[in-house]
């Protein structure tokens, strides 16, 4: 690991039993606070994503919009929200998924993808992997080509590299635990 990734890596704060016991909160929003950590981050992100050439970055609501605002002006490119059910105002197209006790559904606006569009999806955190591949499915369903996933923490023992496998994927750090 390069120093720059290790002093990233110290920005992200831990917080221990949020929002339940036995869980450590990777929070990212202290990373982003350090002027160096933001520019840093979204530097190397946009780095590894350049090589894809993707058309439209497709950032999961809400830490992923901060990252993928920048890459996606970095990289001169048009970005997408991907959403929770009835946040966004205009038609959309939907995808429900499953969460650990229940389900989810994602929404983005019907008319953000042209069919063949290469899309790279980005947030802030891969855990189990399914809100990440419920968007990629989400892309695919209308018509866009997802390109890759790229991820600025990723939990190992979570295991969501592993359900978004098919794709090109990134993260610049990483974190035992859950």
């Amino acid at each position: 690991m390069t120093q720059d990734l290790v002093r990233l890596k110290s920005l992200v704060r831990t917080i221990p039993h949020f929002p339940k016991q036995g869980i450590m909160f990777r929070d990212v929003s202290s990373l982003i606070l350090d002027p160096w950590g933001l520019k840093k981050s979204v530097e190397l992100l946009a780095e590894r994503a350049f090589k894809l050439k993707p058309q439209k970055i497709v950032a999961i609501e809400s830490r992923g919009f901060i990252f993928g605002a920048a890459v996606a002006e970095r990289l001169g490119c048009g970005m997408v929200l991907a959403r929770k059910k009835g946040k966004l105002p205009g038609a959309t197209v939907e995808i429900e998924y499953d969460l650990e006790y229940g389900k989810d559904c994602i929404q983005i606006h019907n008319d953000a993808i042209e069919p063949t569009e290469r899309c790279l999806v980005i947030d802030d955190l891969l855990a189990t992997g399914g809100t990440a591949g419920a968007v990629a499915a989400l892309v695919e369903k209308m018509g866009g080509q997802v390109v890759g996933c790229h991820f600025v923490v990723n939990l190992p023992e979570l295991q969501g590299a592993s359900r978004l496998s098919r794709y090109d994927l990134s993260w610049l750090m990483e974190f035992e635990g859950h």
